[in-house]
């Protein structure tokens, strides 16, 4: 376990660095969820274009479901293992770019695994009709995970982690959506 937190710690120290001050503003706002609003309305209309008002109802039943249960489960993470972010980590003090911090804890990276969540729920919705839309999901995931190492609030781990359980969140989630629709459909 021990090599694998060096290793971490090494991740972020080559990655936390190739910022500078000039793109810090970028980051932070890739970082925030106000910014990503207006993605959402693009994510609710092609949702609604290709489903009915009631079938609506239960996607968005499931979509809040899926990102309350990434959410808090992170947070069970963060409280259960109490590893410390690594602007709060005194053995990091003037070796990382830290943009901006958060709360004292990070594994692991709840904007990672609610972004991988929507990434792999709307793939799974909308794939196959949006030919290219898993691609820009999971480029967006991807970007607001690495957002994280740059500010200085995640290790890698902590984003990879959160990115993988939003994948099985989405997955499951996904699933279960598609099966109901299905129901409803053949029930009709």
């Amino acid at each position: 376990m021990e090599a694998l937190l060096n290793f971490d710690r090494e991740l972020l120290l080559l990655l936390n660095p190739l910022g500078s001050p000039a793109f810090d503003s970028f980051w932070i706002i890739v970082s925030g969820t106000a910014v990503w609003i207006p993605l959402y309305v693009v994510f609710l209309y092609l949702l609604k274009k290709n489903n009915s008002w009631r079938n609506m109802a239960f996607i968005l039943l499931f979509i809040a479901l899926g990102v309350t249960t990434s959410d808090q489960l992170a947070n069970v993470f963060k409280y259960g293992i109490e590893r410390l972010r690594p602007c709060h980590e005194p053995s990091l003090e003037g070796l990382i770019r830290e943009v901006k911090c958060g709360g004292s804890f990070g594994f692991y990276s709840a904007h990672a695994s609610n972004t991988f969540f929507l990434g792999t729920f709307l793939t799974l919705l909308l794939g196959k009709t949006y030919r290219l839309l898993p691609w820009a999901l999971f480029l967006w995931a991807g970007t607001v995970a690495y957002s994280r190492i740059y500010l200085g609030v995640h290790y890698p781990l902590d984003v990879l982690y959160g990115a993988s359980v939003g994948f099985l969140l989405g997955g499951f989630y996904g699933a279960l959506t598609r099966k109901v629709l299905s129901k409803r459909a053949a029930a009709v």
